[in-house]
């Protein structure tokens, strides 16, 4: 059921716009307030929780109609379930980058499960529960492409650059001054010109290309390269005066000492051939405040 709907959200996927981000910000700049439920069994815990996603990143949070797929709404799910609440007590709310503070300072979301990379700047106005994975910079490349290893490779090649993202700035400024960058308005176009042989490289954080590649019409065309050149702790946003902290982690731990974690993973983005660091995953959560 999770490749059909994905199939059917993404025949369009030259469309779909995720905008540009970096240090874990991937996602979209649109307003924030849309919900949607699920419906599965209810929990022990009286009324709903709501929590934020993104709504258009495939493999990680991804909205098809009622649906909501990806690797961060399965772990979320799962994390609910530990604090008492069922499938259809869940009010999943869009999460795009910007807002992600301003929801949980007021209230209009309990959790952010959303490419949330932990930041000492963020954790002055937001707690975090975490990390449940650790992403990194990387390139998404053709599938056939041998001689592209790592960001040095792209000297006198083309980036593409999402407009607003800083992560192909970076490759410029910190590995190959010689890089072009092209910039389109979302990285599903950066796929397609991937595709088209107009650009060498796709970058972001590497679970994101790795959604991406996972898309049904992107699969044997792409691949991720495998060699992250950052390091993004995703964390769960929750508000500083929040007292799942504890739970949360408990949740996530359990996932990943049951095998559960890697089955989610696997699940959400496994057909691209991505391969999660594994000097850095799974993570231990950190100590709550």
């Amino acid at each position: 059921m999770r490749r059909g709907h994905l199939v059917l959200a993404l025949a369009t996927a030259a469309t779909l716009t995720l905008a540009g981000c970096s240090g874990g910000d991937g996602g979209d700049d649109t307003d924030a307030g849309a919900t949607g439920g699920a419906t599965e069994s209810t929990g022990g815990a009286e009324g709903t929780i709501k929590i934020g996603i993104k709504f258009d990143q495939p493999g990680l949070g991804f909205q098809d109609g009622s649906e909501f797929t990806g690797f961060d709404v399965d772990v979320a799910k799962k994390v609910a379930e530990k604090l008492g609440y069922g499938e259809d007590q869940i009010e999943w709310v869009q999460a795009p980058s910007k807002q992600r503070e301003t929801l949980l300072q007021n209230g209009q979301v309990d959790m952010i499960f959303a490419t949330y990379s932990i930041t000492d700047e963020r954790k002055e106005v937001v707690a975090f529960a975490g990390p449940y994975f650790v992403a990194g910079q990387d390139l998404l490349v053709a599938a056939d492409e041998d001689s592209i290893t790592g960001p040095e490779d792209l000297e006198g090649k083309t980036l593409c650059s999402v407009t607003g993202s800083t992560s192909a700035q970076r490759i410029k400024d910190e590995y190959a001054a010689g890089t072009q960058l092209l910039e389109q308005p979302g990285y599903a176009e950066c796929v397609t010109a991937l595709t088209a042989g107009t650009v060498d490289a796709v970058t972001t954080d590497d679970i994101i290309l790795a959604g991406l590649a996972a898309v049904p019409a992107n699969e044997g065309k792409v691949k991720v390269v495998g060699n992250p050149f950052s390091e993004e702790n995703y964390g769960v946003g929750i508000p500083q005066d929040s007292d799942k902290c504890e739970a949360i982690n408990e949740a996530i731990t359990e996932m990943i000492e049951d095998g559960t974690w890697q089955e989610l993973l696997d699940e959400n983005v496994g057909t691209s051939g991505y391969k999660a660091n594994e000097e850095l995953n799974p993570p231990t959560p950190d100590a709550c405040a």
